[in-house]
């Protein structure tokens, strides 16, 4: 029962909600011992030839409107037990995305997407049905079953009560004993089915993949795999919840063998009247639903527990970027200072950049190249503030990037990552994502700057296309100048382009480039690219191999130092003019 405890929270800020429910139910559940009394009491009369006409018509009309109030009130409980459990569903829902947007890279290294969603359906959905059907299960059974002992012990007879629940003990043991295997079995169900989950998002994701590689079959020898461990892990849950029902009939069965036989022999005795007995029977027909109920209980219980437990871990992660006591809440703007000594990613021993320094003055551009693994996108991450656990100095302005308020720091960039990421909306909420309020000229003048407007104009519904998932009927390119179009739309402080020219021809590089020249004089600019006429014009091009500057300068500058940029760019060169 530590569930109900850990949701105590919620059933405090929805206590009316639930009195009512719980108080329609208590309603209905003293409404129900009237019909077995009622049917006892015309039975004797019937015996004993003392039955009238007015006793049948009384006795119907209290029946009529003893069913009519019990139809409103179930219909109140359902609204009120029923509605509360949906939301707290949209409420921990929400707590989820709202934890996920503010979660650090690490977070999303560590939990793999479909592992995230199963979380964010089975595991709420089992939560929502404790809130809801959990709760209704144990109020019924409290409620109902103590009723209907009332009555049996008040209006029947107490001695055939007790002798008829003597199985009941068994009942309350084998539940634990089923309860706390069924605990054990759903946790592990529920791990499988995040994996399977998470690898279904991965092989619908990279169908294109596995199709150009020819991997189909095997990808479905994979997750036939996958599939049969989450089916064989079910299996083993539904063995134990399947228990529950048997079990429960066996003790009901029991109840009824001793009901009847103890019955007649006080029928004869003359302790009890057939009317008696058959309340009782009716009363221990309404005991069956309590008995079933407390089953069911103990089966949401263990699955709600779960389920929760693997919600609160997820909620209890701490964000690796955290705001400092009284940060300053501005977007920085200025120069950027960079001196960092070593950064490794996790509890790697072996640093990814070592002795990176150099200074990058407002409305100047910085150029960034190497080879692929370099450290070029790690760079432009600790610029971003996706990690803090940095050895060195990192400085925006006048003061260290960490004394900004996180969000407020955000605001001063403009990202366009290497794999870009467009939504599966229209074109032009794709570009102003990050400012919904833009009007229709200031897409038009984002895109038309990102040397994509022309594009756009060409689909069949222009701005208003619909690009499907992550962009999927657009080129490379158009996806890239798209995602470049949003991020100058923000006019951010500090544009990066992270390799996010690489699907653009030359011709539309350079009108690109020059947009920016002239509508970002004032912003300062950070490019990373492998094509090195992307950067030729920085005021500052470094060049990193294996996690340090190897070469640092202007174009003209690297181009005399005859190193590995200069070798670079000739052969770039040399493949351009074969091109022409």
């Amino acid at each position: 029962m530590q569930i109900f405890k850990k949701l105590s929270w919620f059933f405090k800020q929805e206590k009316k909600s639930y009195f009512g429910g719980i108080f329609a139910l208590a309603v209905i559940a003293v409404l129900n011992l009237f019909p077995p009394m009622i049917t006892g009491g015309i039975i004797d009369q019937i015996e004993f030839n003392e039955l009238t006409y007015e006793t049948v018509i009384v006795s119907a009309v209290v029946l009529v409107v003893n069913a009519l109030i019990m139809f409103f009130m179930r219909y109140l409980w359902r609204i009120c037990i029923f509605g509360s459990a949906f939301r707290l569903e949209r409420i921990l829902r929400f707590r989820l995305f709202e934890h996920f947007t503010k979660m650090s890279s690490n977070f999303f290294q560590r939990y793999r997407v479909g592992d995230l969603m199963a979380h964010a359906t089975n595991d709420l959905r089992s939560i929502q049905r404790l809130a809801g059907l959990g709760v209704l299960q144990l109020a019924d059974a409290l409620i109902t079953g103590s009723s209907v002992l009332f009555a049996m012990i008040v209006f029947v007879d107490l001695k055939l009560t007790l002798i008829t629940l003597i199985p009941m003990p068994f009942m309350i043991i084998g539940s634990q004993v089923i309860g706390k295997r069924l605990h054990t079995t759903f946790t592990a169900a529920q791990q499988a089915f995040s994996s399977m989950n998470n690898r279904t998002h991965e092989s619908v994701s990279g169908i294109k993949v596995t199709k150009t590689f020819g991997q189909e079959q095997e990808e479905i020898e994979s997750f036939r795999e996958e599939t049969n461990d989450v089916y064989k892990k079910n299996m083993r849950t539904v063995m134990y919840d399947a228990a529950f029902d048997p079990m429960i009939e066996i003790i009901i069965i029991a109840c009824y063998v001793l009901l009847f036989i103890f019955g007649a022999g006080m029928i004869q005795s003359g302790d009890v009247t057939l009317g008696n007995l058959v309340a009782m029977v009716n009363y221990m027909n309404m005991l069956i639903w309590p008995m079933l109920a407390f089953g069911f209980l103990y089966n949401n219980i263990e699955r709600g527990n779960v389920s929760y437990e693997r919600i609160e871990e997820l909620l209890s992660i701490k964000s690796d970027i955290q705001n400092i006591d009284n940060p300053i809440d501005k977007v920085p703007t200025g120069d950027i200072f960079f001196d960092v000594h070593s950064f490794a990613y996790g509890q790697k021993d072996v640093p990814v950049l070592e002795d990176i320094k150099f200074e990058l003055k407002q409305r100047q551009t910085l150029g960034i190249a190497g080879k692929t693994g370099s450290g070029k996108t790690t760079l432009v991450k600790l610029m971003l503030r996706e990690y803090d656990h940095y050895k060195g100095t990192i400085r925006f302005g006048d003061s260290e990037i960490y004394k900004y308020d996180v969000d407020k720091y955000h605001k001063a960039f403009g990202y366009v990552p290497q794999d870009q990421f467009l939504f599966s909306a229209t074109v032009a909420d794709n570009i102003r994502f990050g400012c919904m309020e833009a009007s229709m000229d200031e897409v038009i003048a984002a895109a038309k700057m990102a040397s994509v407007h022309e594009d756009i104009e060409g689909f069949a519904q222009g701005y208003e296309t619909v690009v499907g998932e992550r962009g999927v009927s657009l080129s490379g390119g158009q996806k890239q100048r798209i995602a470049i179009a949003r991020a100058l739309l923000l006019n951010p402080e500090v544009l990066i382009l992270d390799d996010s020219l690489s699907a653009v021809d030359a011709k539309t590089e350079e009108r690109i480039l020059e947009a920016l020249r002239v509508n970002r004089e004032n912003k300062t600019t950070i490019i990373v690219a492998h094509r090195f006429s992307a950067i030729k014009h920085a005021n500052l091009i470094l060049v990193l191999d294996e996690g340090k500057v190897k070469e640092r300068g202007t174009h003209n500058e690297l181009i005399k130092q005859d190193g590995w940029y200069a070798y670079i760019n000739s052969q770039q060169e040399l493949y351009q003019g074969g091109d022409e």
